[in-house]
């Protein structure tokens, strides 16, 4: 069941907020979507972070536009893994987003114009400020959990390093402590295909009234190589030709060509150029064990939550290994965790998909954290 209908609301922040590259962003604001009832005390709310190209937009639809269905409503809604019968949930998009957060094509006080280029450089941790920045607004002072994929689990792990007494349990999926040279590769080239396109123009591209759709075609091929498992490339596409035999040029020949050059077109038409590159940046440079010497036990000594890592067996961009090694940590720190290590064909976007295994073991975890909340008596205090 669909949670329906929703409306993204805004909150806007005057107080400039110091960011890790020394810089500082006034004058922002945060878009977010909100699920459910939160209770009287405030103890049930649930923050869902997201992944590169997603938004607050977690589940439902909105009134004029009932296909453009929330990018986890398979996870969040009435009786779904995370109910929101029980759980008050919130979605944020976050800053130098596209999606309504203060971003790259948003006015620069400063200057009157679009930041463009000038946008700062934005880290996993600045998200995680911002969001409880956000979390003190509307009066929640510890989450009952924060939650994510990909990125997303990236900073549900900063949450539980940077405000432990702040949320009770961590559930971080199909991510990673920090990206491997390779997924480090991958981003550059992507970026570079941006930063070559002449209509990028250093940033500035909305000046000249122009998109670097190019530049973002090939970003978006190349990411969504990442997300997908060989086994499942081999399933829906083989060596199938889109015509039927090879036609001796430099076109679509392969049904793969074809798919990966429709999902780079639809990119292009409604993602930010500047965004894409503040956002693969921030992936980079997320490793909280650095100044620890690279002892993620150390980075994780702090933590005070109850964690959910879950895996996927194809996942080749965030490995097993990669939640392997955080249950390590974790389990070295004595620090109450499960993991699920889930086979499944899909390779890293099985995260948002419909596995029954999968929505099991969260639906289960969620269960949990609902039955160990503190209940209200019959004169409506705490049990």
């Amino acid at each position: 069941m669909s949670i329906g209908i929703v409306s993204p609301q805004v909150m806007h922040f005057a107080e400039p907020l110091p960011l890790q590259s020394g810089a500082k962003l006034a004058d922002y604001a945060l878009t977010y979507e909100t699920y459910g009832a939160l209770n009287a005390d405030k103890s049930n709310a649930v923050l869902v972070c997201h992944a590169l190209n997603a938004s607050h937009h977690v589940a439902g639809v909105y009134q004029d536009e009932p296909d453009n269905v929330g990018w986890w409503d398979n996870m969040v809604g009435p009786g779904k893994a995370l109910d929101t019968d029980k759980f008050f949930v919130i979605g944020v998009n976050n800053l130098g987003s596209c999606f309504g957060s203060t971003g790259p094509m948003h006015t620069n006080p400063a200057t009157g114009k679009p930041y463009g280029a000038d946008f700062p450089v934005v880290t996993v941790e600045d998200w995680v400020n911002a969001q409880a920045l956000l979390a003190d607004q509307l009066g929640i002072r510890q989450f009952a959990a924060v939650m994510g994929g990909s990125l997303g689990g990236m900073q549900a792990l900063a949450w539980s390093m940077m405000f432990p007494d702040r949320l009770r349990h961590c559930l971080v999926i199909a991510s990673t402590p920090r990206l491997s040279a390779q997924n480090i590769a991958f981003n550059d080239v992507a970026r570079q295909a941006i930063l070559a396109d002449p209509d990028f123009h250093g940033g500035d591209f909305y000046a000249h009234g122009v998109v670097p759709k190019n530049g973002l075609r090939v970003a978006r091929m190349v990411g969504h190589i990442t997300y997908l498992s060989d086994d499942d490339m081999a399933e829906k596409f083989g060596r199938d030709l889109r015509s039927g035999s090879y036609q001796f040029g430099f076109g679509i020949d392969f049904e793969i060509e074809s798919y990966l050059r429709y999902q780079g077109d639809k990119f292009s038409t409604y993602f930010d150029a500047n965004t894409y590159l503040l956002i693969t940046k921030a992936l980079d440079y997320f490793d909280p064990a650095e100044k620890f010497g690279g002892d993620l036990a150390q980075a994780f000594a702090c933590t005070k939550a109850q964690f959910l890592l879950v895996s996927f067996t194809t996942d080749w961009r965030f490995s097993p290994e990669r939640s392997r090694e955080m249950v390590q940590a974790l389990v070295k720190n004595r620090s109450r965790v499960s993991y699920a290590e889930i086979d499944a064909p899909h390779g890293h976007d099985a995260f948002l998909l419909d596995d029954s295994r999968y929505m099991k073991v969260v639906g289960e975890y969620y269960q949990r954290i609902w039955q160990e909340m503190p209940k209200p008596s019959a004169t409506g205090e705490q049990a």
